[in-house]
């Protein structure tokens, strides 16, 4: 809703956001747009709706909020989840994490400790894969134009999986790519540090 404009509307779900993770120690989303609209989208919503009570429990909760890349090398300091996934992988940065949360480099450092994995260079690999959420609905020629030539990248990898951190990335190139029959599989960074094969 706030990625659209409405603000007035997307109160009742900070609301109740607050209302479900307040008295938390952490709260961790394996989505870097999520955490990005809980740690800073929140605060503007909370502003505008004239509400202190709610701004000022917006801006205890928001900092406890965190990516999964950010929590796990961050606040749990490991690096080394235990994983096992012998596969050639390239790695998407999705925007938000990338420019809203500044996770950097995060996610790749995790994937290098996943036994057995292949990490390739993905080019361009900050580049915007034109999901956007309702901007993929509202300007679809120029989603799938970003998204075709993003995959293009991925496949001059020749990576099996492409791996990324927001689920709406990965729904959409991987539809291109299953279009386009590229034979490349979509994980998410979760997915893989889960993984024991």
């Amino acid at each position: 809703m706030v990625n659209t404009g409405y603000l007035d509307e997307a109160v009742p779900a900070v609301r109740s956001f607050v209302s479900a993770f307040s008295g938390y120690d952490a709260v961790v989303t394996p989505s870097g747009s999520c955490a990005g609209s809980a740690r800073h989208q929140h605060a503007i919503v909370a502003r505008r709706s004239g509400d202190a009570g709610l701004a000022a429990a917006v801006a205890e909760l928001s900092p406890k909020v965190y990516e999964l890349s950010e929590f796990l090398l961050d606040v749990l300091e490991v690096s080394d989840v235990g994983a096992s996934y012998p596969h050639e992988v390239t790695y998407h940065p999705t925007c938000h994490s990338l420019r809203m949360l500044g996770v950097g480099d995060r996610p790749r450092r995790l994937l290098e400790q996943v036994r057995g994995l292949r990490l390739r260079e993905l080019p361009h690999a900050e580049q915007c894969c034109g999901f956007g959420g309702t901007f993929a609905v509202k300007n679809a020629d120029t989603s799938v134009a970003m998204g075709s030539d993003k995959v293009r990248h991925v496949r001059s990898t020749g990576a099996e999986v492409l791996v990324a951190g927001d689920s709406s990335c990965l729904m959409h190139l991987g539809g291109l790519m299953e279009r386009q029959r590229a034979g490349v599989r979509t994980m998410h960074l979760a997915e893989v540090l889960a993984a024991q094969e």
